[in-house]
């Protein structure tokens, strides 16, 4: 069993931060069940790691996209197009859920207006229309008649 050192390591992986990155990620590679370089000689998982490094028998390109994808917490969208897709379909589905406008712009009434005709849903009631009737269905629930004019 050969005795690996850092200074063995430092020709290969100048900077030291990036040895430990390295290293340390190909131990978990190891214990995770990808196949070894050299022989195991009893050693744990990151001296082998070590030992593969300072032999030169790892490819540093491919241990740094295994280290960059194993840090990520969201793999990144190949397609910017079905994200768009699917942000849009979000907006109309929330839109018609009754999900209200950030500004409450007319630009956003118009989206909703658009929203419910492409789900075949009847058309919204205008906002004047529905307090109005708001108004006469409370009147009715209060037991409060119509008042005629003049009397």
């Amino acid at each position: 069993m050969a005795r690996v050192t850092v200074e063995d390591c430092i020709i290969k992986v100048p900077n030291r931060f990036n040895l430990v990155m390295y290293a340390s990620q190909r131990a978990r590679d190891i214990s995770s069940g990808a196949a070894e370089t050299l022989d195991r000689d009893n050693d744990k998982n990151p001296v082998i790691a070590l030992r593969e490094i300072a032999e030169d028998t790892l490819s540093f390109d491919e241990l740094q996209e295994s280290l960059i994808l194993g840090l990520q917490k969201q793999q990144p969208s190949d397609d910017l197009e079905e994200d768009l897709e699917v942000a849009e379909a979000l907006t109309r589905e929330s839109i018609v859920l009754g999900a209200t406008p950030v500004d409450g712009g007319v630009a956003d009434r118009q989206a909703a207006n658009d929203a419910f005709a492409d789900s075949g849903k009847p058309d919204p009631v205008d906002e004047t229309d529905a307090a109005a009737a708001a108004e006469a269905d409370a009147g009715v629930l209060l037991g409060r008649e119509a008042e005629e004019p003049g009397g």
